[in-house]
């Protein structure tokens, strides 16, 4: 092999983590295998697409070796192949951040007139959990929280939220997170809980944020 053929053979491999990623779809994707595994029916509707096209996107993933699957009687399951692919989602998500102007104007749009969209401080945010004086809710589905949650989190998903709200104590502020800074969730949860009254607010973290910072992250058995 000489000299361009190696390179050339270096760089069609990878092209291929690149062209597995080039999909708006395959990103949104392992956006939620981040948080866990997940089978690809579930997948399919946190994604808004037919089982059908879940799956196609997933095993082009699969090939590019981003994901792993496992298959269980009827169901298979697709988790994130390693800790290095979502680092490497962190960081393409921080690089077009910081290139593309239009991610943060897409943004603003969304959440202009939405209080309590502002930033959370983690360090704060955890000196006040333990002094009692914040609930923390994890509005993503349970898998996810059992999967990985910040410590002194409640798991309440968003589903769940108007039922259980009463449980919830109304002398401390509340700060809801789900899967990260373009996640809807927490922002729904906000606003409702706004709407009755709450002081809410939004933690923009996911949990791969929150591990990838230092910080510790419970797993339920």
């Amino acid at each position: 092999m000489n000299d361009r053929q190696f390179k050339s053979e270096v760089f069609e491999q990878l092209a291929r983590v690149g062209k597995a990623l080039a999909s708006p779809k395959r990103l949104e994707l392992l956006d939620v295998l981040a948080q866990g595994p997940r089978t690809v029916e579930v997948v399919a509707d946190e994604a808004s697409m037919t089982v059908a096209n879940a799956s196609q996107h997933l095993r082009v993933l699969r090939s590019a070796r981003l994901v792993e699957a496992e298959k269980q009687g009827l169901f298979v399951t697709y988790r994130i192949a390693s800790g290095e692919v979502t680092a490497f989602l962190r960081s393409l998500r921080t690089l077009a951040e910081n290139r593309l102007a239009d991610i943060e104007r897409v943004t603003k749009n969304y959440l202009k007139g939405r209080e309590g969209m502002e930033k959370v401080d983690r360090e704060t945010l955890l000196r006040r959990v333990r002094e009692g004086r914040v609930t923390v809710l994890d509005v993503r589905p349970a898998e996810e929280f059992k999967a990985g949650h910040i410590p002194g989190a409640v798991s309440v998903p968003l589903a769940e939220l108007r039922r259980r709200m009463k449980s919830l104590p109304r002398n401390r502020e509340v700060v809801a997170y789900c899967r990260g800074p373009y996640c809807v969730l927490a922002v729904k949860a906000v606003e409702l809980l706004r709407q009755e009254g709450f002081r809410a607010s939004r933690l923009e973290d996911g949990v791969p944020d929150w591990r990838a910072q230092g910080f510790d992250v419970e797993v339920e058995a």
